[in-house]
């Protein structure tokens, strides 16, 4: 299922890749090391300074925007991961499925959801219920006998 790529793809993997690297590491080291023998060279001027503080300054400002995209493609990738296993999976509820595309408000209502959940099964104090907020409410309150609330 691999596509062709494009220029900037191909480019932001090969950077990120390199980036990471052992070997930009050492290439960092030996950049600062280098400047710093440097240093009695140029009398300490500030232009000497001017050199690093503007080459750090450079890197870090590109390196902000690739280790963004890059980010952001691991993210979008274990999302699309995890819908897989919810959708596949018979006992799970599918209302999960893309919620990274809710607001902050729906997010913290499920956070809410989940937490009487968890309040449910310590109560149940058995890990093999299930783990369907719906389903865990109605066997709690039928396992009771307590009268169902309604707090959707």
């Amino acid at each position: 299922m691999k596509k062709k790529e494009g220029f900037f793809e191909a480019f932001s993997n090969w950077a990120t890749a390199a980036a990471g690297s052992s070997a930009a590491f050492i290439i960092a080291v030996a950049i600062v090391v280098v400047w710093a023998v440097t240093g009695p060279l140029f009398h300490y001027s500030e232009t000497w300074q001017l050199v690093i503080n503007t080459g750090t300054t450079i890197v870090t400002f590109l390196m902000v925007f690739l280790i963004q995209k890059s980010q952001n493609k691991d993210s979008k990738a274990i999302h699309l991961k995890l819908n897989e296993l919810l959708a596949s999976h018979e006992g799970s509820s599918n209302r999960l499925v893309d919620s990274e595309n809710l607001t902050e408000k729906e997010l913290d209502r499920l956070h809410h959801f989940y937490a009487q959940l968890s309040t449910l099964a310590e109560e149940d104090n058995d890990l093999t219920r299930t783990h369907s907020i719906d389903a865990a409410e109605e066997n709690h309150y039928r396992k009771s006998g307590r009268r169902q609330l309604k707090t959707k």
